[in-house]
């Protein structure tokens, strides 16, 4: 019976899904923009876009090289891996066409950079968002 009983907690816990800090991309409060598309986001952070829709500089931010964080953004965005989105910008960067995001050490070095300079955008978990930034895109699994 104990064995029954420790089987179907077993299959319970392996049916509820994972729960999953949900990803928003920020800006700074001084950047014109209450909403991204999710077009624009793509298009900010593969570099097709080089402004904002309020005309104002974007600068992307990136965090960590390998990080998982990065990864899921990526993965969630575009559907591509970090080694696809390192190739994307290979490509784009042998060719002089445009720059990658800058890329800081920490969620913080992101938070800081995004409420200094008013094109600042970054991807954080919600409950990381702070009173220096503004939600201006949510991102869905």
């Amino acid at each position: 019976m104990r064995v029954l009983f420790v089987l179907i907690l077993a299959g319970l816990v392996l049916a509820v899904p994972v729960a999953r800090a949900e990803l928003v991309v920020v800006a700074n409060p001084r950047s014109g923009i209450e909403r991204l598309s999710e077009d624009d986001v793509i298009n900010v952070f593969l570099g097709r876009y080089r402004r904002l829709p309020s005309g104002i500089a974007a600068e992307p931010v990136d965090i960590g090289d390998d990080s998982a964080l990065r990864a899921r953004f990526y993965r969630i965005l575009v559907n591509k891996s970090l080694p696809e989105i390192n190739a994307y910008w290979a490509r784009l960067v042998f060719s002089g066409k445009t720059r990658p995001p800058r890329v800081v050490d920490s969620i913080e070095a992101a938070l800081q950079f995004v409420a200094s300079q008013p094109g600042g955008l970054a991807y954080v978990e919600r409950a990381q968002a702070d009173r220096r930034v503004k939600i201006v895109f949510e991102l869905t699994e």
